[in-house]
């Protein structure tokens, strides 16, 4: 019995290293008040990536998911979606915060910060535990007719830290034939495989 059929957030059971608050950071060049700046501060913000994250905090470890947050994608609060919430943070410290695995996919498809991505995370389907994304096992899934009730957006990816859990699920998952080839890692999310969850929701699609 997966995660998804127990019931919600009870059953959750985080990473210990997750501990650390949130430290949230808006982006964004605030100028003097003459109107030249102001001018070029709405350039800068028209010129800015639409999926680009506002929260920094240094570390490889993941945060704590709080409300506040909203997803980089699509805006979404992610305590509203525990069984699929996931993150990510770089190099240079910017962190992106998603309501799904789906909506991660997206944000992969056109990355819009310069910087190694040091750490991601993700929630197992069959667990529900906090795992790390990559290392991860993403179960691609594509029929919308054999969505979870409550799969966010309509359909996502379901990933799964044990590579024998996702075999299994191949099996599970009636709505379409799937084959191993349909199991992929964390580095082969791209816009063809975000294309499949969030079309419109990253600048390459």
């Amino acid at each position: 019995m997966s995660a998804h059929d127990r019931g919600p957030i009870a059953r959750r059971r985080v990473l210990g290293a997750i501990g650390a608050g949130a430290c949230v950071g808006f982006a964004g060049c605030i100028g003097d008040g003459g109107g030249e700046d102001d001018g070029d501060e709405s350039e800068s913000e028209d010129d800015e990536h639409p999926n680009a994250p506002h929260l920094e905090e240094p570390g490889d470890e993941p945060i704590e998911f709080s409300h506040g947050q909203h997803c980089a994608v699509c805006g979404m609060g992610p305590t509203d979606y525990s069984d699929w919430y996931s993150q990510l943070a770089h190099e240079t410290e910017e962190r992106a915060i998603f309501c799904s695995s789906g909506c991660m996919t997206a944000y992969l498809a056109d990355v819009p910060v310069d910087s190694e991505i040091v750490g991601a995370w993700t929630v197992d389907y069959e667990t529900g535990e906090l795992i790390d994304a990559l290392e991860a096992h993403f179960v691609i899934v594509t029929d919308e007719s054999g969505a979870d009730d409550n799969d966010v957006m309509g359909l996502n990816p379901r990933p799964f830290a044990d590579e024998d859990d996702a075999l299994a699920y191949l099996e599970e998952w009636d709505a379409e034939e799937l084959t191993e080839d349909d199991i992929i890692g964390f580095e082969e999310i791209d816009a063809e495989v975000a294309a499949h969850y969030r079309p419109g929701r990253f600048p390459r699609d």
